[in-house]
This record gives structure tokens, sequence and C-alpha cells, in this order.
């Protein structure tokens, strides 16, 4: 949960995170690429209950990489007026030398006369954290024909008790600033079923909800590609809530399982199936076997994703799995388990990456306990997880190559079968012949050259039978250049795939290349 909402009480008269201001903090991408000059929001939150001014804004900023003297700029006379339910201004904060910074931003704001000053927030109890960013050298590596690109994520249209996310034209803005080619805005099924104003009270129409996010994409700028999207609670073969991301649906998908308005009133919506059944849109599983409490299962009636909830014999099966989630953590180490005893079996999904961000540029704010206290941390950032898809495939019905990335190019190739997940370093493949070449590059500011680049191949027993298990090929390199093409022959493979580390731990994964046919 991010973005913290610290006004809702639940009718209550009380809460410890209540204050008659609006929530006023300041965000900033985690990283800028050569070109782009850093800049950072002050995001005001609330304001149409409690009017205020941003009068001024300080930053301190401290150089990680380099031994120099901390410097202050001032931004005197914002005089920002905030009266609306959502504001982000923004704020350039002039050129930066290529490197790692933390930047403590200090804002003064007035509110009926009164004057306050607060570091980065104004959230109760909650100790302020410096943003964190880096002023790239080089531009990220990325193969030519493919386009990289943030699949989980939420604007503002996902907002109730606890959480709320950014702008479309924030987030777009800040997926100029990170390299990103496109985003899959994948706003709650639920929320856009609710009002704003009040997150208890249906909004007359969901749908109706679903299209006004498609009108403010379509009024902002071509590029970066923005798409909406959508998570959508469903219910697994056990009857439980799992969430399904889908990339660019026509129209509004219905999942209101487990938002937390019916409290134990809280059965599926819908069955997967019957989901995968409404669109031709392009889906996968979210954060399939990510851990939870039992106070969470209980309340929401959350469950894991299972092989049969894919419906992968179904005309319109589940594309692909989102394992990593911004961080790898045991529900990274469980879904990619899981991944590759799907490959196992004979089923190609494409592994996903994407950060599940409220806004959240720079670091998460949530709500830890409701009504009590928050928490930060920086495990779900926009854009730091990446999904690089190919593009430049030949597709059978327009007898074209794939060049511009549009929504409908975009769709086209998931239905294909290349691509890589990275949180830093270029990873991917191409066949040639009897072999599948895997090439894996790397800059300075990514660690420069790898820990390790390991092929893992499954290999074709007699019969046709496949190995139970996945080994990891002979042609694996330790401690690797920054850019390396290793050849694999992958005669007597069912599939061959690869992973990669580079020596400051970003790390990259590859789809399943298939062999053997």
């Amino acid at each position: 949960m991010h973005y913290a909402e610290t006004h809702f009480k639940f009718r209550l008269p009380w809460s410890l995170l209540y204050r008659p201001w609006p929530e006023i903090f300041t965000d900033a991408p985690f990283q800028f690429v050569p070109g782009k000059t850093p800049l950072l929001w002050i995001v005001v939150r609330d304001a149409h209950r409690f009017p205020a001014t941003v009068n001024s804004l300080e930053i301190s900023i401290r150089r990680l990489d380099e031994n120099c003297p901390d410097e202050t700029r001032r931004f005197d006379h914002l005089d920002l007026k905030a009266d609306q339910p959502f504001h982000f201004f923004p704020v350039g904060i002039g050129a930066l030398d290529p490197g790692l910074y933390e930047i403590f931003p200090k804002v003064t704001a007035s509110r009926n006369g009164k004057e306050r000053t607060f570091q980065r927030w104004n959230f109760p109890g909650l100790k302020p954290s410096p943003l964190k960013i880096q002023i790239l050298r080089h531009e990220l590596p990325k193969p030519e024909g493919y386009a990289a690109g943030e699949m989980h994520c939420h604007t503002y249209y996902s907002a109730d008790h606890v959480e709320y996310g950014a702008s479309p034209a924030v987030m777009q803005q800040a997926a100029e600033s990170i390299g990103l080619d496109f985003v899959n805005f994948t706003d709650h099924a639920y929320d856009f079923a609710f009002a704003v104003d009040d997150y208890t009270k249906e909004a007359p129409s969901a749908s109706a909800r679903f299209q006004n996010l498609k009108d403010e994409i379509a009024a902002l700028p071509a590029k970066p590609l923005l798409i909406a999207g959508e998570e959508i609670s469903a219910g697994n073969s056990k009857g439980e809530n799992v969430h399904m991301t889908a990339l660019g649906p026509a129209s509004y998908l219905p999942g209101l399982g487990d938002c937390g308005r019916y409290w134990l009133n809280n059965r599926p919506t819908l069955p997967i199936g019957r989901i995968l059944e409404m669109t031709d849109a392009p889906c996968f599983a979210a954060h399939p076997l990510q851990q939870m409490g039992a106070l969470e299962k209980f309340i929401f009636r959350r469950g894991y994703w299972k092989t049969a909830d894919l419906h992968l014999d179904a005309r319109h099966p589940v594309r692909g799995i989102q394992f990593w989630n911004g961080i790898r953590d045991e529900g990274f180490k469980l879904g990619r388990a899981w991944w590759i005893d799907e490959l196992g079996k004979g089923n190609f999904l494409l592994p996903i990456g994407g950060n599940d961000a409220h806004g959240d540029l720079n670091d998460t704010t949530f709500v830890r306990l409701p009504l009590f206290s928050l928490g930060n941390n920086r495990h779900h950032v926009f854009g730091r997880v990446r999904t690089v898809i190919k593009f430049g495939i030949r597709n059978s019905e327009f007898g074209v190559m794939e060049g511009e990335t549009t929504p409908e190019a975009l769709k086209r190739a998931f239905a294909g079968d290349n691509c890589y997940i990275t949180d830093g370093p270029a990873l991917w493949w191409d066949r040639d012949g009897d072999t599948v070449k895997f090439h894996a590059q790397s800059t300075q500011d990514l660690g420069g050259g790898f820990r390790y680049i390991r092929i893992y191949g499954r290999r074709i027993l007699a019969g046709g039978k496949w190995a139970a298990k996945e080994e990891i090929c002979p042609e694996s390199l330790v401690a690797a250049s920054q850019n390396e093409t290793v050849t694999v022959h992958s005669s007597g493979y069912a599939y061959l795939r690869a992973e990669c580390e580079t020596a400051k731990g970003r790390f990259a994964m590859t789809s399943a290349a298939k062999c053997g046919e």
C-alpha cells in the first residue's frame, strides 16, 4: 500500500494519522537518463478539504560516489495554491553531474495563516527519508527492436482508504526520465467501481471511470506510450481472490472480490476463466505467490495461483507470470520456481517484471497499520523492474515487421516468445540455425562487468521425454565483461534460457527459447 492516505477514519472520531492539513510530500524519479534534467514533484493530496499554499522549497544535495561538499538550492516565492484532491507540482532542480545523490527536500507551506516547514513529507510519526537518484552517464542498454516498459503500476484512479497513485501525466514524465518506452497502467478494477470523494460509495459507472482514464491518456503526448490496463480481482480454482493484470482491454473488466468495502462478504465477482472469455487483451498472473499472512487470507479471502488457473487449454489463456514484483523476495523465488516448472510441462509462459508502484517514483510510503502507523521502504519503485519485449518480429496476419510502439503492436509482441525482465542490464537471445545466441550488456552505471551469465537448458531424453530438471550449460560464464555473447548449440535441448547479474547486483533473465522444433 503506497502514497499513504491518512485522512480516512472509517467514520471514527479519531485516528493517530489524522491532521487537518493536506498530505504534502516530495517525490522524484529514481534515475535520469542522459539528456534529462532532474526534477521533482511536490505532491499535495486532499487540499479540497484542507486548502493550503506551498511557499518555498529548499533542497540539500549530497554526492554519494565522490567526496564533494553538500550543496543547497532554494526555490522561494513558489506560491503554489492547492485546493483540489490531487496536485502534482513539478520543480526543476537544475543540472547535476552524472553520479549517485541523496536529496533532502525541505518544504514550507501555509494554511489558515499558519506556516509549517517539514523535511520530505508531513506524514505523522514517519521519519524523513531522503530522495535517492542516479544521473546516468550512459544510455540504458537495450537491443534494437525491443521496447522496455513498466507492466504493473497504478495511477490516482487507484485510490481508496489507505493508498493512491500519481497522475498519468506525472508517470509519463517520470517514464521518459528513467528511459521507458511504454507504461501499462493496471489500476484496480474495484477502485474504478467506487467514487473518489467517498471510497465507500459505488460510482455510477465503473466503465465510465475506466473510459475517463483512457481519455486522460489520449490527451497526453504519444510517447512514452501509455496504456489503460487493469488489475482485476478474480476467482481462482479454489474460489479465492487472486490478481490478474490485463494489457489494454477494450472495456472495463469487473472484479471486486477483495476490495475491502464489503467486509467479509468478499467472494470473487467472476472466476479467472470467465474474465479471460470477456477480453482478447494479454493477461498475466500478478505476483502469484507473494506471501501473505493468515489475517489477509481470512479478511480478503485471498489465495495463490495454481496451474489450473492459467487456463492454458482455453481459447485465450493467461500469457505470462509476473513473479518479479519490485524486489527479489520470497514471492520472486517461489514464482520463478513455478514458472520453471510450467516450462518443464511445455507451457512457454512469458516471465513478466513490474513494480506494483502507486506513484512511488523514488520509494514507497504506506499505511502500516490503518489509523495508527505508516511505513517506508524502496521495494516498489516505478520503473525499476522492466519488461523488455521484442517488437522486431514478423506478424503473419499483417505480413510486416513491427516497428512503432503502438498499443496494437505491443499486444502482438506479447503473443511472441522473446522478452527479458531486468532492473538494469540487457539480456536477450536470438536463434541462428541450430544455435541460440545469448547477448548480455551492462554499463558502468549498472556495475560494469557481470558476476555471472548462466545459461539454463532442459534436456530431451531418450524417447522424447524431457528431463525433470534444468541444468546449467557449460557455456555459462563467470566474471564476464560488460558486453558478452554466448553461443549454445540447441541440439538435444527442449529449451534454453539465461540469467545474469552485474557486479552491483543488477539482475536480468530471459524468456525461454524453444529448441528441437
